[in-house]
């Protein structure tokens, strides 16, 4: 049997991947998405059909227009308003996108919602906001900040879930999903964690620094074109260094910024490490000086084909739109793998559901 997705706030559909795709999870059919970033309702429409709207959510509501009916519906309200990145976070609109997507939740009539957000969201005053509001809709809430390299995705990335369920047609559920990979040498009979390595060493050089108009499973794996101090900046950077070894190996091309901030950002101007995990992949990935995104032994950012993967999407899974649209899908994305782990805990619930209602 296969239940009916809503994706809301969707972005490429990181969230429909790990639902509808039989390498992680499968089961469930798309049958609507939302999103206000036209290229990313491109992309999410290129890989799961017709189903995506371009549209500010709240205007859409307003329309009264029609919603299909699901059985569960899973999004990500923007983070912004909740990140520590986010030094205005005080009355940041954005903190209450979920209320229009818990709207969504009662109009279709759907048994169960995913809500995916940034790990502080969990100890924030707008989490309990969201309890009380799902309680009194009938539903019943769990939630768990989860580490994506615990489910297969090669990258630290630690996320907020909130899974709520109709406490009449479910008894209870079993929350957090079970892990299916673990730290090394952690005692765990598990799998170790998926690294660096595992994820993009296979890879060939980069080729050109624009995207190739061909259809290839790599044709997001092009390089940048840097002035000549970038590529001496890079240079100075050691295996698993960061900006400081480039204050010590090159002052005279460090920013003076760096030199007279002497403490924090450790990741800044950064290279991955082979064998861990990657930080997590934001959407300039592609800038270093952002965050540690040089590739571990080559002088150059990751490519968008390596943040892809570090993310954990296939090279089959097609992205639309220019460079700069594609990382911002790419960093603002759920991870394929922990999406699929979710699907999967939502599949047992709908399962029992079914068997208690024949």
């Amino acid at each position: 049997m296969s239940y009916r997705l809503i994706d809301l706030f969707a972005g490429a559909g990181g969230m429909t991947l790990g639902f509808t795709d039989n390498r992680f999870c499968g089961g469930f059919e798309s049958v609507w998405a939302l999103d206000i970033d036209r290229s990313a309702v491109a992309t999410h429409r290129r890989n799961f059909g017709p189903h995506a709207t371009c549209a500010d959510i709240e205007h859409w509501l307003e329309t009264d227009r029609p919603i299909p009916a699901a059985d569960v519906v899973v999004g990500g309200p923007p983070c912004q308003g909740f990140s520590l990145l986010n030094k205005q976070r005080a009355g940041d609109r954005r903190r209450e996108l979920w209320l229009p997507f818990l709207d969504v939740v009662e109009r279709c009539g759907a048994s169960v919602f995913v809500i995916e957000n940034v790990a502080e969201l969990r100890s924030s005053p707008e989490y309990s906001e969201i309890e009380k509001h799902a309680n009194k809709m009938g539903f019943d809430v769990v939630s768990e900040v989860l580490l994506a390299a615990d489910y297969g995705a090669p990258q630290s990335r630690k996320r907020t879930v909130i899974l709520g369920y109709r406490r009449d047609l479910v008894a209870g559920v079993t929350f957090p999903p079970l892990a299916t990979h673990a730290a090394p040498k952690s005692g765990k009979n598990l799998p170790p964690w998926r690294t660096v390595w595992d994820a993009i060493a296979d890879l060939p050089n980069p080729v050109g620094t624009e995207i190739r108009r061909v259809k290839a499973p790599l044709d997001l794996h092009f390089g940048r074109n840097p002035t000549s101090k970038s590529a001496a900046r890079y240079r100075a950077v050691p295996p698993g260094g960061n900006r400081f070894d480039l204050q010590r190996n090159a002052p005279e091309i460090t920013p003076d910024c760096w030199i007279r901030k002497t403490s924090g950002g450790t990741d800044l101007f950064g290279r991955l490490w082979w064998d861990r995990p990657s930080v997590t992949i934001r959407t300039e990935f592609f800038k270093p000086e952002k965050g540690r995104y040089l590739h571990p032994d080559e002088h150059r950012p990751i490519t968008h084909r390596e943040a892809a993967r570090l993310m954990g999407f296939p090279d089959d899974f097609k992205f639309e739109g220019t460079k700069i649209d594609i990382a911002r899908q790419i960093g603002n994305a759920v991870p394929p793998p922990l999406a699929g782990a979710i699907g999967q805990l939502v599949r047992q619930i709908l399962d029992g559901r079914m068997r208690a209602a024949a």
